[in-house]
């Protein structure tokens, strides 16, 4: 989306995911009429934490989805067929869902040319699974059979569901063998700005933190090529700046404006606000390995601490609403009845003196590119202080959050807010599992909490989710019931998905398995 575009980066997922009143459309961006153009400014906060495709789990997943594809891509809720070809041009499976069979794209070639084939599929799914920054989603994976240059047979070892994690917006990418070998030899391959892709674009340049300029690829397999054949990105963490460039005219769309600004863009004629579903979920971790934070009564006593209504209304803007554990609402398995935590300043200060506490300080840190975050934070302090613990709040680049956080646990933060989304539309196999599981494997655990029968019961429902979904329900509810009780995180509000387009462009049906991707391929101008 590089309309000109002006996005917030942090997913998480590091949502640094990037997060931030972020431009999730992870569709195209399609005008009723085409018009040649050769250059499609965007500004945009998504930082770029790697640009190993093998790695990558966070906002960079704004410029990947051009740069590389999967073997399908899943359409938006509501649009039939389910999936649409990429790599891969039919898939079948068998009777019970251990076998998966994916027939290969003629033609389709790597930007330096060498062809996708069967081995490349093998290479790129081995790797994503041995040390992938979302390598989870194959657990199910025993192996790839690539006798075949143009077919590749996927062997599991329990059901699942092979069609939308071949899908998913991380993990599943395919890369160029030879880029594999390179980067194994040498760690910091890519981050010069090379890619290993098969997509639409190719990196052009890249200036850290600064910018991204991505080429359309001329031998893309595409019959119908990019409208634009260069993209020039700028990363613009601030949000108000973002929304200037975009109403000044420096770039044709930023996707990171204010959710202060909503009110105001809606009484812009030259304007849209639109506003969905999505999977965006703010949660904060607690450092587990501290004392006193390694008592789940102290917690529980900080979780009570928080007015939720007012971080929900100053954080989300009238666009969210308090989470129910890590699950988003509308996103499997979301379960209604898990109970909240609300604010209970008496019931919190009992805890703490129960628990033998005086005089904590703790330190808090959160993106500080993340606008709302940067509001509701605040807010936290000040609520911690009602019940004597003193907060101090630190407000820093989510790439130095990250690196803080998997640097030194047991010396890091006391409770790192982040915003998350699910890798694909399950977020059993992916929240309750990479952000809570004991596994030296969740990229993402950053309570750094330790639960042998959370984790069996995450496990156990994972293995069940692909033969019988609501006997995995039931399993994936036990475990945030005990995520409630025993609060290795804070649980704070699901966000709406919201956007401000202006109206010479016109987009198709948002696609929340997408949330935080750009497909620049079909953006268009209108007439």
């Amino acid at each position: 989306m590089s309309i000109k575009i002006a996005f917030s980066s942090q997913r998480i997922r590091l949502i640094a995911g990037a997060t931030i009143a972020l431009f999730a459309i992870a569709s195209f961006v399609v005008p009723s009429t085409a018009q040649a153009a050769s250059v499609f400014k965007v500004s945009t906060s998504a930082a770029v934490t790697t640009w190993d495709p093998v790695q990558s789990f966070s906002t960079e997943a704004f410029y990947m989805t051009n740069i590389y594809e999967p073997l399908l891509w899943k359409n938006p809720d509501g649009v039939t067929p389910e999936y649409s070809p990429a790599l891969a041009t039919s898939w079948t499976s068998s009777a019970d869902g251990k076998t998966w069979t994916f027939k290969l794209r003629a033609g389709a070639t790597f930007h330096d040319g060498s062809p996708v084939n069967s081995a490349a599929v093998k290479a790129s799914f081995d790797a994503s699974k041995k040390i992938g920054g979302a390598g989870f989603i194959w657990d199910a994976l025993k192996s790839v059979d690539a006798s075949a240059s143009d077919t590749v047979v996927l062997n599991l070892s329990y059901a699942a569901p092979m069609d939308l994690i071949a899908s998913s917006t991380y993990g599943a990418y395919i890369v160029n063998p030879k880029t594999l070998v390179a980067v194994a030899a040498d760690s910091k391959y890519y981050e010069s700005g090379k890619d290993g892709g098969s997509g639409p674009y190719t990196i052009d340049s890249y200036k850290a933190g600064s910018s991204v300029v991505l080429t359309a690829y001329a031998k893309h397999w595409a019959a119908v090529k990019p409208a634009y054949s260069t993209i020039d990105i700028s990363i613009v963490p601030d949000a108000i700046t973002a929304q200037q460039m975009m109403t000044s005219g420096q770039v044709d769309w930023a996707t990171n404006v204010p959710l202060t600004s909503m009110t105001s863009f809606r009484r812009n004629s030259k304007y849209t606000v639109v506003k969905y579903k999505s999977p965006f979920n703010y949660v904060g971790y607690f450092n587990t390995l501290r004392a006193p934070l390694n008592n789940p009564v102290v917690r529980q006593a900080l979780s009570y601490a928080l007015n939720y209504r007012e971080i929900t209304t100053v954080g989300g803007q009238g666009y969210a609403t308090q989470a129910r554990g890590p699950v988003p609402a509308g996103i499997y398995p979301y379960d209604p009845a898990i109970p909240q935590y609300s604010r209970q300043v008496e019931k919190a200060k009992r805890l703490l003196a129960s628990a033998g506490v005086k005089d904590l300080k703790i330190k808090v840190t959160y993106a500080s590119e993340n606008s709302a975050e940067a509001r509701f934070v605040p807010l936290m302090k000040d609520a911690f202080a009602a019940i004597g613990v003193d907060a101090d709040i630190q407000g820093i680049l989510f790439s130095q959050q990250w690196s803080a956080a998997k640097k030194d646990p047991a010396n890091a933060q006391d409770l790192f807010i982040v915003k998350y989304w699910p890798t694909y539309s399950d977020a059993g196999v992916d929240n309750l599992w990479s952000l809570f599981h004991s596994s030296t494997k969740p990229f993402f655990n950053l309570s750094y909490w330790k639960n042998a029968a959370y984790d069996k019961l995450v496990d156990d429902a994972i293995e069940l989710s692909g033969s019988d979904k609501a006997g995995a329900q039931k399993l994936y509810s036990q475990a945030m019931m005990m995520l409630y009780k025993e609060a290795p995180g804070i649980y704070l509000y699901d966000e709406a998905q919201v956007s401000v387009l202006p109206k010479k462009f016109s987009i198709p049906k948002y696609n929340i398995n997408y949330p935080f991707s750009a497909f620049f391929a079909g953006v268009k101008l209108s007439s």
